[in-house]
């Protein structure tokens, strides 16, 4: 299920970078992406629940820890 966030936030989200851990229905993903830029953190997140919308209503994601930067909120941590 990893692999199968990865490839959705990837392609949902152009030109990012997508990070995936967790296991047994519960993720953390961490996605950065220029996208984000003047996006408040529910827009970004908003952005992300709609990709994976139809795994969050099935169950097979029960748990979602998000982490969304721009490449510069990136660097600087």
């Amino acid at each position: 299920m990893e692999d199968l966030i990865k490839k959705i936030l990837t392609e949902t989200i152009i030109d990012s970078s997508v990070t995936v851990e967790g296991g047994e229905s519960k993720y953390t993903v961490k996605v950065i992406s220029e996208i984000f830029k003047d996006k408040t953190i529910i827009e970004r997140h908003k952005i992300i629940y709609a990709a994976l919308d139809s795994y969050i209503k099935s169950g097979e994601i029960h748990a979602l820890t998000i982490k969304s930067l721009t490449i510069d909120e990136s660097n600087n941590i």
